[in-house]
């Protein structure tokens, strides 16, 4: 038996009619949207009233205004739509016989570390389509497009399975020109200079200083940037001391515009996972990522 009563389905066309006109509160601007008639639009909507047995505008003037009930039903109404229109995109993508990965990745990994290597994958699965999305932090994977996430932390994903990838190790670096202005010669002569803050990882320098042994109470102060690649720019830029993930700015050790200060690393106790929900450990496509991943962090070599 069909467990949808078309009583409960009105018409999708009536349904975007009235997500636009909710969305703009202007019949005209949704009419426009849609390539339809004000007139078209109107119809629509009362259509939707009527198989609803309730108002979901006011009308004042020449305005539009949600009612209480269709405040909440156009929230209903979009969610739904937004994933109708997701469900239609990843069901096209199976056309492709290799399969749809949704991968969410934090963003500076994603696009310094794995977008590079990203062809090597491909390569080994050429019908395989691989989408990739920056998240920084955990989530819930019901009610989302994707298949597996990258996420540096602990390995307590709720729901989800926690393959380990590598530790991290970061290192304490600057702009050649940063060094010879500040005449940075040892870990204590950091205490005096601007220290450029990570703002998911606030402890960081903390960490740091008392790693090498400096006691200070500078170790919080600083501009604070959201991500890695932000914190890479502005210290080549010479704009402080950072923190960063060697792997990250390989680029930048190698072309000379960020310099390790000293050897000391600072190796944290969390570390980088591949994230998936149990239902998807078995998935081909998945199975095949996890372990191309596995190999290539191997071979980054960011041990403890």
């Amino acid at each position: 038996m069909n467990s949808f009563r078309k009583t409960f389905l009105p018409p999708i066309t009536d349904l975007l009619a009235f997500e636009a006109a909710a969305r703009h509160a202007s019949i005209s601007r949704a009419a426009h949207e849609l390539h339809l008639t004000q007139s078209a639009v109107s119809r629509q909507i009362r259509q939707l009233e009527r198989q609803l047995g309730m108002a979901l505008f006011h009308r004042v003037r020449q305005r539009i205004v949600l009612t209480d009930a269709g405040r909440v039903y156009a929230a209903d109404v979009r969610a739904v739509l937004q994933q109708l229109s997701a469900g239609t995109q990843k069901a096209m993508a199976f056309s492709h016989a290799g399969g749809l990965l949704n991968l969410a990745v934090l963003p500076t990994l994603g696009t310094r570390w794995l977008v590079p290597r990203l062809g090597a994958f491909q390569a080994r699965h050429p019908d395989a389509t691989v989408n990739l999305a920056a998240r920084s932090e955990p989530f819930d994977f019901a009610g989302t497009p994707f298949d597996a996430a990258i996420h540096f932390g602990a390995p307590t994903w709720a729901g989800a399975v926690c393959e380990f990838l590598m530790h991290e190790q970061a290192v304490a670096v600057a702009s050649p020109a940063f060094c010879a202005a500040h005449a940075v010669q040892q870990p204590q002569d950091l205490t005096r200079v601007v220290l450029l803050q990570q703002s998911t990882r606030p402890a960081q320098w903390a960490e740091w200083f008392e790693q090498v042994g400096v006691e200070t109470n500078v170790a919080l102060r600083g501009p604070r940037l959201e991500h890695f690649s932000m914190i890479a720019q502005a210290a080549a830029c010479g704009q402080g001391a950072a923190l960063l993930p060697r792997f990250l700015i390989e680029q930048e050790l190698a072309d000379g515009s960020l310099v390790e200060l000293f050897p000391d690393a600072l190796v944290s106790s969390d570390a980088y996972y591949l994230v998936y929900p149990e239902a998807r450990a078995q998935t081909p496509l998945v199975q095949a990522f996890r372990d191309w991943l596995v190999r290539e962090c191997a071979e980054t070599g960011e041990a403890p």
